[in-house]
This record gives structure tokens, C-alpha cells and sequence, in this order.
């Protein structure tokens, strides 16, 4: 089992309950060493005096705010001198509605858990009370030496804890993106927004998480085992061009067609691929792969589309080519 990363006590009026906080995710970053070109020699960085060019021991290092004129020296026992004092309470100030709060402020999640069996009621009376009402709990705390804002609500029968961002974190996009349509005057037709409605509601879907993964580093993983292997690996395909605006009402259409097309043509070949039995099916799969062995993964993913494949976006060039030939069926 885990370990909490912070233990204390939860409290909403006069009712508390002990808690653990758990860490609610994981990162599958691959991380890579800084070699020497052609040697396997480490890359070490040290702390060096930019003036001087010497090592400077640890000890020897103070922070400084630079104020724009001068340097505001700051020693690290004065920060600990202010730094808040490790929370024992997580008490919730005020209920407030899930859906007021916009996601921009979401950062982590966490697990809460109840320290102990005997206190598993009170924790469940919050849980289903939280999640009948739609409401998140929010509170202040401190931990590791840092203080934070958080939100309480149900998920799955459990509590999670996440943490926001302050409100003068989150910037403003009018002063951080150009070329917004506020900005630039653009504007659309009711015919171009009611097509761009249409392509939505044919590429309508259930969310489904694990049908989503890091295909990223999915790839940086088969490289290193490919080069460790002394073989190579396939090139991603060019980036899609961007939608010339003249083209706009006939690159909506055609999607639209190709959508509701697609959809149906993946449908008919899934009954179809139903009634056929013995090796007739293996053989005529075998013929329509090697028909297409020798297009490149664009053409493939066009056909994919066409076809209505689900996945298509996540899938190599060998997944693409067994989805349409119909001998797999991409995760």
C-alpha cells in the first residue's frame, strides 16, 4: 500500500475525521542521462560562479531576488523563519458548486482515505453527501512548506483532494494569445457553424480514458529498444496543412460526408466481416493487406477514416495496415 504524502485532520462544521492524502497519478516519462558525443561519459552539472569560473560549495549559496537594480540577498534560514508551520487541519470553509469552479484552476489530484476503520462512516457521510449535492468543499493547507488551496468533492466512492491554482495565477488569453477572433474582426456564417455543429454531432463519441494513451512514448521506448537492437524506425508523417479559409465551407462538408460515411462503412464491414467463415475470410484479409503494404501511413489513415476505424489517430503504420485488412484490431 502507499504511504500519504500528508496526515491530519478533516473537519466541516463539527464533524472531523483523520485522513491520509495519497498521490492519485503517475508520470511514464522516459528520462534520458547527458552523454559526451561518441563517448558514454556522464554529463554532471555543477554550481559554478559565473564571474570566476569556480565550484561553489553549497553552503556558500544564498537566493536573490533581483529587483531590476540590485540583488535582495535572502539567506535560506530566513525563509524558514516565515515559512508556514506544517498544517494538522484540512477544515473545509464552505461548500460551493462543482461546476462554478472552470477547470483552468484544476492542478493535482489526490486520494483521501480515512486513518483508521472506525472513522470509515464519517468519511462515507461526506463522500455521499458530496456527491448527491454536486458540491465541492474548499479549504486551505499547508504541506511540504508550501501552503495550498484545494477543493474537496466525490468521485467513485472515494474523496479527492485537488489542488487549485491562486486566482492571480491564472492568466488572462487576451493578453497572452494574438490573433483571437474577438481581436481580429473574423467572422462565420450560420450556414459554416451549423456544418461545424454537424461534423461535431457525427464525430460524437463516449469518453472513454483507456482508450487514450501516450503514443509518444510509446515511440521514444520502441526507439531505444530499436537502436539498441542495431535496427531502425519508422518516420512520423507530415503534420496536416491548415485549412485555407476560402476552403473552409468545403473542407466542413466533406468531413461532414466522410464522417457519417465512415461510420456506416465501418459498420457494414463489422456485420459483414461477421458472416464469412472457414478461410475464405483469412484469404481475402491476406489479399486486401498485401493490396496495401505499399501506401504510406497518410493513405492509410485516409482509408482508416474512411472506413470509420476507432483508434485510427493513435495507431502506427502496421496497425493502420491490420485494422483495414481486417486480421487486428488496434488497443
Amino acid at each position: 500500500m502507499a504511504r500519504p504524502v500528508w496526515t491530519g485532520v478533516l473537519s466541516f462544521g463539527l464533524v472531523s475525521v483523520p485522513i491520509g492524502v495519497y498521490t492519485a497519478t503517475d508520470s511514464h516519462t522516459l528520462h534520458f542521462h547527458q552523454l559526451q558525443r561518441g563517448t558514454s561519459d556522464r554529463i554532471r552539472n555543477r554550481r559554478v560562479n559565473e564571474r570566476t569560473g569556480k565550484e561553489v560549495e553549497l553552503d556558500d549559496i544564498v537566493k536573490g531576488f533581483d529587483t531590476g537594480e540590485e540583488y535582495v540577498l535572502v539567506e535560506p534560514a530566513e525563509l524558514d523563519d516565515i515559512a508556514p508551520g506544517r498544517s494538522k487541519t484540512l477544515e473545509i470553509g464552505g461548500f460551493v458548486d462543482l461546476d462554478e469552479i472552470d477547470p483552468i484552476f484544476f492542478d493535482r489530484t489526490y486520494y483521501l482515505g480515512p486513518k483508521g476503520k472506525e472513522y470509515t462512516k464519517v468519511y462515507a457521510l461526506l463522500e455521499q453527501a458530496l456527491a448527491k449535492s454536486n458540491r465541492a468543499g474548499v479549504a486551505t493547507f499547508v504541506m511540504r512548506a508550501r501552503e495550498y488551496l484545494v477543493a474537496l468533492k466525490s468521485a467513485n466512492g472515494i474523496l479527492t483532494l485537488h489542488t487549485l491554482h491562486w486566482a492571480d495565477e491564472i492568466r488572462d488569453p487576451r493578453d497572452e494569445v494574438p490573433d483571437l477572433p474577438a481581436a481580429s474582426g473574423a467572422k462565420t456564417s450560420a450556414k459554416e457553424v451549423k456544418m461545424a455543429e454537424q461534423l461535431i454531432t457525427a464525430l460524437g463519441t463516449h469518453w472513454d480514458p483507456e482508450e487514450f494513451h501516450d503514443t509518444y512514448q510509446e515511440k521514444v521506448a520502441a526507439l531505444v529498444e530499436a537502436k539498441r537492437a542495431g535496427e531502425t524506425v519508422e518516420k512520423a508523417g507530415p503534420a496536416a496543412e491548415a485549412t485555407n479559409v476560402v476552403d473552409l465551407t468545403e473542407a466542413l462538408r466533406a468531413s461532414v460526408e466522410r464522417a457519417r460515411g465512415g461510420r456506416g462503412a465501418g459498420r457494414k464491414s463489422r456485420s459483414g466481416s461477421g458472416s464469412r467463415s472457414g478461410s475464405g475470410g483469412g484469404e481475402g484479409a491476406r489479399t486486401r493487406k498485401s493490396a496495401l503494404e505499399s501506401l504510406p501511413k497518410a493513405e492509410l489513415y485516409e482509408k482508416a477514416a474512411s472506413a470509420g476505424i476507432p483508434g485510427r489517430s493513435r495507431m502506427t503504420r502496421d496497425e493502420l495496415l491490420a485494422a483495414l485488412a481486417g486480421t487486428g484490431k488496434a488497443a
